[in-house]
């Protein structure tokens, strides 16, 4: 890490003698020379005494070596530190964490099996969702984070993931708690006539489009489109605006001015673990682990084909 002038004229004055420097640095005396010369000439100092008895350091030179000494220490404690972070972060594994994509599903599940991974710490990475960022926290997969967990059910999502479904949430409304609807304990979806609808727009996720062949049946409902991916400007639209927003049961919490509601409905979303495409050993054991004692086919052919 450092000049080798430095370390030549360091080891110069430790030796007393090129020579003795030269063999412990394996090189020849005249070179050790040379580089000492050459720190001197760079800092314009004589840091050496050359005698017939050997060398010994000048009063700039006592002062260069202590500093010197002082950096190579430094220098060590640096290294040392590098290499124990080097080997937690081999051993740590980050989950991301936002306010529609909590960890703490992630965290449950963590907690049944990580006497399996002894030494592993676990490093949570918050970030903010947003209609158009949320894709690149999905690329990051593998490189920020090692996983993230969530309702999955977008085929942009899938294209740059692997996703290990684990369950499903319900699909529910969510109305503002001055709504009329908010005083309901479930809806029908004849209750949802002559409101509007909110939800995501068709062609991503495979479970929204069969909601809305549901709704579209009803003409008396009508329907907003909305990015397929929420963030809270979404729920906050269906707030002020007083419609119904189509959600999840998982996200009954996002937003305090909200009532979410089950309807009379069986259309249900994915919920599970995405993971990098080419996620290392340490994280397909665990996926192995938690994965759902189910057929193997059931988890996706290119789950299995990634173990």
């Amino acid at each position: 890490m450092f000049n080798p002038q430095l370390t030549a004229f360091v080891c110069a004055a430790d030796c007393g003698s090129f020579n003795k420097a030269a063999e412990r640095l394996y090189l020849s005396p005249p070179s050790v020379m040379k580089q000492v010369n050459a720190l001197e000439k760079h800092l314009q100092l004589t840091l050496l005494e050359r005698g017939s008895h050997g060398i010994r350091l000048t009063p700039a030179g006592q002062v260069i070596y202590r500093h010197a000494r002082f950096l190579f220490d430094y220098s060590a404690r640096a290294v040392e530190e590098a290499r124990r972070q080097e080997q937690a972060a081999q051993t740590t594994f980050c989950i991301g964490s936002s306010l529609l994509n909590p960890c703490k599903p992630f965290m449950d599940l963590w907690y049944q099996v990580n006497r399996e991974f002894p030494g592993y710490r676990l490093h949570i990475v918050p970030f903010e969702d947003t209609r158009t960022g949320i894709l690149s926290q999905i690329a990051a997969l593998g490189e920020k984070y090692d996983f993230l967990i969530g309702a999955c059910n977008s085929a942009e999502w899938l294209e740059l993931c692997r996703f290990l479904p684990l369950g499903a949430y319900r699909v529910c409304c969510a109305v503002a708690r001055e709504h009329p609807l908010a005083r309901k304990t479930r809806l029908s979806i004849e209750d949802l006539y002559g409101q509007t609808l909110m939800m995501g727009k068709r062609g991503d996720a495979p479970a929204v489009d069969a909601v809305r062949d549901e709704v579209e049946r009803h003409p008396a409902i009508h329907i907003e489109d909305t990015s397929q991916f929420y963030d809270m400007e979404v729920f906050n639209r269906c707030a002020q605006a007083h419609h119904v927003l189509l959600t999840l049961e998982c996200w009954s919490e996002v937003h305090p001015g909200l009532v979410t509601l089950p309807v009379d409905w069986d259309f249900r979303v994915p919920y599970g673990v995405l993971y990098a495409k080419d996620a290392p050993v340490d994280i397909l054991r665990f996926l192995t682990l938690i994965a759902p004692k189910r057929p193997a086919a059931d988890l996706g052919t290119e789950w299995v084909e990634s173990l």
